[in-house]
């Protein structure tokens, strides 16, 4: 199973769009996970278009109207996906992220997916594998695009990170 992972997207108070080379990503994924902040429902619709299957969470930046979870679990490949955004202080982001991770998991192979920050993280807290996939569109405080592919099966997970800086 090929999953996007994605998050921040900030179009368009920040961003006019997201980029094409994130958007082909997403369209050759079997599922997309989105950690929020799509910031419009042009945004949301145009992620929507473009995947094939798609789990998506309200942002901070999110207006109520799009309709999104604050929390969303899937299971894809055998890994359960435990999706938030991470709303909140930059102090102990990883803990409190892991802590919803560890209410919302069950048993197996469980993963948090958030965003927020616009930093690309990849780490182990408490015993929880978090991953977090930065801005899609480099939006600020980012420092540059950045997203996730992670290729989920038999409980097993590898993940690549992908930065616009390496398209050009």
């Amino acid at each position: 199973m090929d999953v996007a992972i994605i998050s921040d997207s900030h179009v368009p108070s920040r961003e006019p769009a997201i980029p094409d080379w994130a958007l082909e990503r997403v369209r050759t994924a079997d599922h997309v996970i989105h950690a929020g902040d799509f910031d419009s429902s042009a945004a949301l619709a145009d992620v929507r278009a473009a995947a094939s299957r798609l789990t998506a969470v309200a942002g901070n930046m999110d207006p109520r109207a799009l309709g999104l979870p604050d929390v969303e679990t899937v299971s894809l490949g055998g890994v359960e996906f435990v999706v938030t955004h991470g709303t909140g202080s930059r102090h102990n982001y990883e803990q409190r992220v892991a802590g919803i991770v560890a209410e919302e998991g069950s048993e197996g192979p469980t993963v948090g997916v958030a965003g927020h920050t616009h930093e690309c993280l990849d780490t182990t807290v408490d015993g929880v594998r978090l991953l977090n996939p930065g801005s899609v569109t480099g939006a600020s405080p980012a420092s540059e695009a950045t997203m996730l592919t992670a290729t989920a099966s038999d409980g097993d997970l590898s993940v690549t990170v992908h930065r616009e800086s390496e398209i050009a």
